[in-house]
């Protein structure tokens, strides 16, 4: 069975997500209702920071969280959280909006943050793991954990100024060592696997070449199989054609180069495996849903980071 390397999935996982805003708050909760955090288009987590609750979810039992607690839900799926077990449809869903005056006494706390994926939909790598992992950190032995959730909570007030910029690094390193955690705690059984060679090899190939002028021809030859049986078998191990996952994948990349840099257009087409400028846009607005000189205006005025690098 071919399964990538831990340090590769991480970046898969960073880079994956980075495609999407970053939001963040600090919820505090003070009686024992609960609320419930609706199904979103992202991936996310929540950091327990005071008090204890529980994880609600639909068909599962409660799940009970300490102060330290992290649960990580990979997919965005709709879940809730509650001083005291209850149904998830009993919960109340939460409100959004300026922080409200401490109220007292306060049942739990936690902070919650997520990439929103508002354009297009969660990606198939993200879908095969875990919907909802709980990892409890261990703050003795990575105390730069604790400094990291510190960061973040002085990071989510509505008075502080930069988030745009630091909030995104923060999630980014949180992720890391919380994925870290999970692995050690054996969570590694969770992570999607391709137990055929020869796709893994097609995948590789797509991987690390997505410039490449990919052809269902192309690959199947690459691994040495017929055409037909080629897309059969990709098809089925993959769950997307062949050509589907080739689109899919550059235009992921294009979507987090168009948020990260400022690299023109044309560049980005090259960098992803378009001819022109044109046939990316075509091929990006059908992905998206809007041209990528939008998306990358739009996902400024949300906040995403934009820095100028040279053109290659």
């Amino acid at each position: 069975m071919w399964k990538p390397d831990f340090v590769d999935l991480v970046s898969e996982v960073i880079r994956t997500v980075r495609v999407g805003s970053a939001n963040g708050r600090l919820i505090r909760q003070s009686s024992s209702e609960g609320l419930r955090l609706p199904a979103i288009s992202g991936a996310g987590f929540h950091v327990v920071v005071r008090g204890t609750c529980w994880l609600i979810k639909e068909g599962e039992e409660p799940v009970a969280l300490e102060p330290g607690d992290v649960v990580l839900s990979s997919s965005g799926g709709e879940h809730g959280l509650s001083h005291v077990p209850r149904a998830l449809d009993d919960l109340p869903p939460v409100v959004m909006g300026p922080l409200p005056p401490t109220p007292e006494p306060v049942a739990f706390e936690f902070l919650t943050c997520c990439y929103v994926l508002e354009r297009g939909c969660v990606p198939q790598y993200l879908r095969a793991l875990p919907d909802l992992i709980v990892v409890s950190m261990d703050y003795e032995r990575h105390p730069e954990m604790r400094t990291l959730v510190d960061l973040l909570g002085a990071n989510v007030s509505d008075t502080v100024m930069g988030t745009g910029v630091t909030l995104p690094a923060l999630l980014d390193l949180i992720l890391v060592h919380v994925l870290r955690r999970w692995h050690e705690q054996g969570g590694e059984q969770g992570w999607p696997s391709i137990d055929d060679p020869t796709i893994a090899a097609a995948l590789r190939k797509i991987h690390e070449d997505p410039r490449r002028r990919w052809t269902v021809g192309g690959l199947s030859e690459a691994v040495g199989m017929s055409r037909t049986a080629f897309t059969r078998r990709f098809t089925a191990v993959v769950g997307q054609s062949p050509m589907s996952y080739v689109i899919s994948w550059r235009l992921g990349l294009a979507a987090r180069l168009l948020r990260a840099t400022g690299a023109p257009l044309a560049t980005i087409a090259r960098e992803v495996g378009y001819s022109t400028e044109f046939a990316f846009s075509d091929a990006f607005r059908r992905e998206y849903g809007l041209p990528p000189g939008r998306f990358r205006r739009e996902s400024a005025a949300e906040g995403g980071t934009t820095e100028r690098r040279p053109a290659s």
